[in-house]
């Protein structure tokens, strides 16, 4: 898939087919895919836990919110949950400030799930110390971002922003749209 496609397609995907497993091992090769990313002054202070265990990952779906546009949606049904998920964790012994390094991990992280046939989420709406206690993830620690992986069993799509509103919407079909801002909105031309 060339980079351009590869872009198009990494979307935020909130359902998922709950059957698709995804193993340790695809993990371990997304976080290497953010070990190999660029990192403020290379101190690499990024730790992650993987949750891939069923009972884990119901004790750790409670401590997400999903979908803050979407008010009368609570999150995906039982059998449309993420089957895996990366907890990004900012280690405090190595540097106190994480600048962006957790939003360019993220991104590498997805990329590659997208190259593998995965879609996830980027979630930084968190009730960390509800994660910090449910996973006893020392205070060491900063609980950064979460992503939710799986198997994507919905449609994104892109549109063209109306009257400057950026909240995405379903419709009746359950087709998530996503309005973006055109190049010409972006580019200050000088």
């Amino acid at each position: 898939m060339n980079f351009n496609t590869l872009i198009e397609k990494t979307r935020t995907y909130r359902r998922f087919d709950g059957k698709h497993e995804i193993t340790a091992d695809t993990l371990t090769s997304l976080v290497n895919l953010a070990r190999l990313s660029a990192s403020g002054a290379n101190r690499q202070p990024l730790k992650y836990i993987f949750v891939t265990d069923p009972a884990q990952r119901e004790t750790l779906y409670p401590c997400l919110a999903w979908a803050g546009y979407l008010t009368t949606w609570e999150g995906p049904d039982n059998g449309e949950r993420p089957t895996a998920y990366i907890v990004i964790l900012g280690d405090k012994e190595i540097s106190e400030s994480f600048g962006i390094d957790h939003g360019i991990a993220a991104q590498s992280i997805m990329l590659g799930a997208t190259e593998a046939g995965l879609g996830g989420c980027i979630i930084a709406s968190v009730k960390k110390e509800r994660l910090r206690t449910a996973f006893d993830i020392p205070k060491q620690y900063e609980i950064l971002l979460v992503l939710a992986l799986g198997k994507p069993v919905e449609e994104v799509v892109i549109e063209t922003i109306r009257n400057n509103d950026v909240k995405y919407w379903r419709d009746d079909k359950k087709v998530h749209h996503v309005p973006k801002r055109t190049l010409d909105e972006i580019i200050l031309r000088r």
